[in-house]
C-alpha cells in the first residue's frame, strides 16, 4: 500500500486528483488545502509521495516540499502548477528536490504513469539502501572474523604450519608420528 498526499488550495482540484488516483486500489490518498496542515500530518505519518500545488496562499509548493523533504527525505515530491515560471521550476528542483513538475491541466494517463514511475524508483532507492546496509554489516562481520583468525594464528602458530600437496591435500610429517 502506497501513501500519497495531495496539497492544493482548490477543493475541485483535490477532488479531481482523488478521482484520477482512485484507479489504483493500493494507493491511499490524503488531501489537504493548507500547507501547515500537510506538514503537521507529515510529522505523524510517512508518505511515499507528495503532490503539491505551486501557488497557494500561505506558502508555495517549493517551501512546503522543502520542509517535507527534511521530514521525509525518502519521499518522492511533485509540483503541480498552471504557471510555467522557469525560476520557480528551478527552485523546486534545487530546493525541494522534486521528481516531476506536472502542469495544469494534466493528462490523466501521464500523471498516473509519472506517479507509478516515482513509486518504483523510490522502492529501488530504498531497496538499494537496505542492501548497501546489509553489505556493510557483512563486511564488518568479515573484518571481525579476520581479526579473530589473526589473533588465533598469532597465539597458535603451529596450527597454521601446514604442508599442502599440489592436489590440495595435507602432507603429514611422518617424523612426528611413531610407527
Amino acid at each position: 500500500m502506497y501513501k500519497i498526499m495531495i496539497i492544493d488550495d482548490e477543493e475541485n482540484i483535490l477532488k479531481s486528483l482523488q478521482r484520477v488516483l482512485r484507479v489504483h486500489k493500493d494507493w491511499e490518498v490524503e488531501v489537504f488545502t493548507r500547507g501547515e496542515d500537510a506538514i503537521k500530518r507529515a510529522k505523524t505519518s510517512s508518505f511515499d509521495l507528495f503532490l503539491s500545488d505551486f501557488r497557494m496562499p500561505e506558502m508555495n509548493g517549493v517551501e512546503l516540499l522543502s520542509t517535507i523533504r527534511e521530514l521525509q527525505p525518502d519521499s518522492m515530491r511533485f509540483i503541480l502548477s498552471g504557471y510555467t515560471d522557469l525560476d520557480a521550476l528551478l527552485g523546486a528542483i534545487n530546493k525541494a528536490n522534486i521528481f516531476r513538475f506536472i502542469s495544469k491541466p494534466w493528462n490523466e494517463s501521464e500523471l498516473l504513469v509519472s506517479i507509478e514511475q516515482a513509486l518504483e524508483i523510490r522502492d529501488v532507492i530504498i531497496e538499494n539502501r537496505m542492501l548497501a546496509d546489509e553489505v556493510r554489516l557483512q563486511k564488518k562481520e568479515l573484518e571481525n572474523r579476520k581479526r579473530a583468525i589473526d589473533v588465533f594464528q598469532s597465539e597458535h602458530p603451529a596450527l597454521y604450519d601446514v604442508n599442502w600437496g599440489d592436489d590440495g591435500s595435507i602432507i603429514l610429517d611422518k617424523s612426528l608420528y611413531k610407527d
